[in-house]
């Protein structure tokens, strides 16, 4: 499970102030990014998942900047080991979410570039709440291994391109996200990763979600801030599919 090292990109830690929260983060920029993309970690995980961290690297070869983010507080953390009652508190997560994208916004670093989510598991579940909640700024989703089905009534307001990667051997989860297909009304596209299961540990397997991810990063996220700009003024038509 080996990438090429990123080391043309700019990394640095952060903090992001998130409601009367403030979550740790590492922000990694190539030079001329065409993009950033957030990372919404699943149930019990954080921003040092070497899955997520897999995957960041190779969106930042392919151009990406990547946010990885702790969506929870260590005192969150603390409490969800033993009681799991954040890791399904979507709304918490969303909201977590959109305050990462805020400050996006504001860093000088970040602000004029398109923004896409990753989520993980529940992250998933959240990365779609946040894109129905902010559809002038969030341009692309991916889930992966991802409980689509927990956005709930979100899922008719999503407008991103999304695309939900599961593992063949994962047919629960194959079934909950078909369910939350048949729910949205944005494009939408299910890529099943074969012998793949819920944690893509087989080999090759997480190599395949990169891949996936990247390439549908760089096909739905705008290619400059003109581009961006024009899409997002009153006037602007959005004729990508």
């Amino acid at each position: 499970m080996t990438v090429a090292s990123d080391s043309a990109s700019v990394e640095r830690m952060v903090v992001v102030e998130a409601g009367d929260a403030s979550l740790e983060g590492t922000l990694a920029l190539p030079p001329a990014a065409r993009g950033v993309v957030v990372f919404a970690h699943g149930s019990g995980s954080s921003r040092h998942s070497p899955r997520n961290r897999f995957v960041a690297e190779a969106l930042r070869e392919g151009g990406m900047g990547t946010l990885l983010l702790d969506l929870l507080t260590a005192r969150e953390e603390g409490v969800d080991v033993y009681t799991r009652e954040h890791r399904f508190d979507i709304g918490l997560l969303a909201r977590r979410l959109a305050g990462a994208i805020d400050w996006l916004d504001e860093e000088e670093s970040t602000r004029a570039l398109p923004v896409g989510l990753f989520g993980a598991s529940t992250g998933g579940g959240a990365a779609l709440v946040a894109a129905a909640d902010h559809p002038e700024k969030v341009r692309a989703v991916v889930s992966r291994g991802g409980r689509p089905d927990l956005a709930g009534e979100a899922l008719a307001r999503v407008r991103a391109p999304t695309l939900l990667i599961v593992g063949e051997r994962d047919e629960q989860v194959i079934e909950l996200n078909r369910e939350a297909m048949s729910r949205m009304t944005a494009p939408v596209r299910l890529e099943i990763v074969p012998r793949a299961t819920h944690l893509f540990e087989e080999p090759g397997t997480l190599e395949q979600v990169a891949r996936l991810a990247r390439d549908w990063f760089v096909r739905q996220l705008p290619v400059n801030v003109a581009e961006l700009t024009h899409s997002r003024s009153p006037g602007g038509v959005d004729s990508r599919p």
